[in-house]
Parts: structure tokens; sequence; C-alpha cells
């Protein structure tokens, strides 16, 4: 399956690029980037073609990765549906529920696979005590913590504008959903949000199956207090989330696998757009309780 990259920035150079350059099942195609300067570097380092036209790339390749700021990539997501192709997406979808529900109609409508790469998702033992967890039943409660450095230090280079502007709710709030939602069920509704020191903030949720969760977000945490940990408990004990070996690399090669498979026709991934969808209308309401701003 060809595949072109749309994205120049630094998890496009770390990460994207690399995996699509070394996965078995993909031909890397070529990549396209806002900066035109910036997409010739990157493909260059890959031996591939640097395209100044989206819609060029989008009319060679079979599926495109998705490497950019949430609400660019809604855009250009819904431009690639159209034009027929599968879609690796970045979380979240979009930080409007209208931007990602036009994702996800358009791809419905054009009838590709997507993925969303929840990088908690696609690690062998997280994935596993997900599945395991989500087969056990009686679960009273459960606390997610994403408590990154982001913006703790000077030369971060995930401190990116999007990220400036919307915090660690939009950041890292699709990686504690996407732990949470298929163990203890879907959200009812959020009870609560408020906020802590820098953009911290606090997440309450009431899930249908009865269970409560707490969610604890930040990209301003002090690095020593940084760290993801997950735990649920009920009727089967406690339970938490077991660290992994593998990196983001190894995690985005295994949401490859899973969008090839999906493109062949097998069952489509738990992580698509319409799961996409869902966080982003969770998130929305915690924000609304929130008000504007991240500080």
């Amino acid at each position: 399956m060809r595949i072109g990259l749309l994205g120049t920035g630094p998890w496009a150079h770390m990460v994207h690029a690399p995996v699509l350059a070394a996965h078995d099942g993909l031909e890397f195609a070529g990549v396209w980037g806002r900066r035109p300067d910036a997409a010739k570097e990157l493909a260059d380092a890959h031996g591939v073609r640097a395209y100044d036209d989206v819609d060029t790339l989008l009319a060679e390749v079979d599926a495109v990765a998705v490497a950019l700021p949430p609400d660019v990539q809604a855009e250009l997501a819904v431009r690639a549906a159209g034009a027929g192709r599968h879609l690796l997406l970045d979380k979240p979808v979009a930080t409007t529920v209208a931007g990602a529900r036009a994702v996800e109609r358009a791809v419905r409508e054009a009838g590709v696979a997507s993925v969303v790469f929840f990088t908690t998702r696609f690690l062998p033992e997280p994935q596993a005590w997900i599945a395991e967890q989500a087969a056990a039943e009686g679960w009273f409660t459960g606390h997610a913590q994403w408590l990154g450095a982001v913006f703790s230090g000077e030369g971060h280079p995930f401190a990116t504008p999007w990220r400036r502007e919307k915090g660690a709710l939009w950041d890292v709030g699709p990686h504690a959903l996407s732990v949470l939602l298929p163990v203890l069920g879907e959200v009812r509704r959020v009870a609560a949000a408020v906020r802590g020191p820098g953009d911290t903030v606090q997440v309450v949720l009431d899930h249908t199956g009865g269970a409560s969760s707490t969610l604890t977000l930040s990209l301003t945490a002090p690095p020593g207090a940084s760290g993801t940990a997950v735990e649920v408990r009920g009727a089967a004990g406690v339970a938490r989330l077991p660290e992994s070996g593998a990196g983001a690399a190894a995690a985005l090669g295994r949401a490859a696998d899973a969008l090839c498979a999906a493109a062949r026709g097998e069952r489509p991934h738990a992580c698509d757009a319409a799961f996409g969808l869902r966080v982003t209308e969770v998130l929305a309401e915690a924000e609304a309780l929130l008000g504007d701003g991240v500080g």
C-alpha cells in the first residue's frame, strides 16, 4: 500500500517517517508539509518525493499518515477520505466536535479504513491489559494520571503552538480516555472538570456501567513528577496498567499493521475515526465545564 505523510514536525521526523519507510506492508511514497523546505528536507532523508501540492500527493497514494496539528489534520483528513484514501490519523482527531464529526462522516461515506494513533492502545503489554480488564465485570472506579513536563523547561521538541493553546486536556487527555473507555465503558456525562497549576486539569467521568473515573492531566508537571499511571478497582480487585518495553515507533508500526488489515477488508480497528469522534466529544464536554483558556 502506497502511503504519503502529511506533516514535517518533530513527530514526523522522529517517528512517522522512519516507521513508514521501514514498514514491510507499506511503500513510503512521499511527504507534504505546510513548509515546502521542511518537506524537502524530510523527504530527502528517506529518499522519497517532496510534494508541493497535497492533492497531487493524494492522487498518487492509497493512504496517508498525518502528523499535523489536530484541526489542520481534520480538514485534510476529510479531503483525503473524499479522494478514497485510507487514514492513519494522530490523536486528537480534531479539537472541535464539528471537525471530528466531519472526519468520521467522510470516512464512513467514502468507505475507507481509518486508524487513530492512540499510542498506548498499540503497545503490546498495555493492549493485552486493556483487553483483560475489559472482559472483567464489576469495575467500581478508575483513575488515570498523564503528567508531562513539556512546558516545565526550555526547548522541549513537543512544546508546539497547538499544545500551548489547547493544553494537556487535548494532548494527553485522549491517551487517558483511550485506556479507560474500553475498560469502564461509555461516558454518560462529564461530571466535573477543574483547573490545577499551569495547564493541569482534573476531570470526573460518569460511565454508563455505573463506574466513575478521574483523570489528572498536565503538560506542566515538574520533571520529577512526570509519568503515567492508570488504576482500576472493582470486584476483580485492583489492576494497574503495565509499562511497555516498546516505544512510540513500535506502536506506530502496529497501528500501520491495523490500517493495512482494515484496508484489506478485515474487521475495523476499535481505534477508528468513530472512536476518535467519541473521544473528542468527551473532551469538548470537559472543556465547556472549564471555560475558555488553558491557564
